[in-house]
Parts: C-alpha cells; structure tokens; sequence
C-alpha cells in the first residue's frame, strides 16, 4: 500500500501523477540539508517524465471559491521567499537537464463551476485543478506582497500569461 502525503494537496498531485502514469519520486520533506542557519527546504516531488527532462516541483495549495475558471481569476498565487530561494539551489544542485516549477493546487469549493476546459481531480468529496508556473517566470514577474511574511506574488495579468495547466506543461 502506497503511503500518501498527509498533505491533502499534496496527496490530490499525487494522485495525479499516478492517473496520468508520470514517474516520480516524493522527497522527504522534514529534512533540511545544510548547516541550520543555511538550510535548504526540500522541494515536495521529483518528475521524471518521458519527455525526458527533469522537473523539480514545489507544490502550493491553494483554494478557488469562485464559480467559472474562465480568464483564471481568483487564483491565488503567492509564495514564499524561501520557496523561491529553495528552488533555486536545487535546481543549481541537481544541474543541466532540470527545471524548477511551481505547481499551484486549487481545491474547487463551489459545487457548481465551469472548469472552461481544465481537468479536475477528484479526490474523496473535493475536486481540484492544478496550474504550472515556471521558476524563471516567477522570477521575473513576480511583487512583493508581506514583508513582515516574506511573501511575493505575481500580478494577475503575469499569472494569466505564465500559468499553464499541468498536463500542458508536460507534454
């Protein structure tokens, strides 16, 4: 029996990675390798897809309470800043060949929305969508959002133009 992530958003990635037959490894996220005042928070999973190239993926979970996914409205998109670092190292670390990605997971809330295309998971009661932004893209898009919580995120115009659905990213 496979041991899933206690992370309900993680564990709704997984499951869909397993659907769509996409090789990949979950890290261990607990540890953090390094001296502890230079640590390095792990990335959430590994993605090896036949596509050949590597990809290295933080999981964000998110909810959308909105009622249509048209013109992608209403989606959340912040991290932190050292989301941002992390991802950044392990790319540099891990070398040619892989590519670093936010994948934001939104828990659909409302019992009626218009997916406009998007393929959601259902998981249990809940169903969710899930979004690829690359790193390089964050990075040049994204605005500070709380000092105090050492947050960015991107404008909703650079979310709409950097977004794109998961599957799509992959193939």
């Amino acid at each position: 029996m496979r041991k899933f992530s206690p992370n309900h958003y993680e564990r709704a990635f997984e499951n869909w990675l397993l659907d769509h037959h996409i090789a990949y490894v979950r890290s261990e996220e607990h540890r953090r390798p390094g001296p502890s005042e230079d640590s390095v928070k792990n990335f959430d999973f590994l993605l090896c897809p036949q596509s050949g190239h590597k990809v290295i993926v933080e999981v964000k979970g998110r909810t959308f309470a909105g009622v249509s996914l048209a013109g992608l409205s209403g989606l959340a998109c912040w991290v932190t800043t050292d989301d941002i670092k992390s991802l950044q190292v392990w790319r540099q670390a891990l070398g040619p060949g892989h590519e670093a990605v936010f994948v934001f997971v939104y828990r659909v809330v409302q019992a009626d929305v218009d997916f406009d295309g998007h393929e959601p998971l259902a998981l249990g009661p809940s169903r969710y969508v899930f979004f690829c932004i690359r790193l390089d893209d964050y990075l040049r898009c994204m605005k500070g959002r709380s000092r105090k919580w050492r947050t960015v995120t991107l404008p909703a115009e650079d979310f709409r133009r950097c977004a794109v659905d998961f599957s799509t990213f992959l193939s």
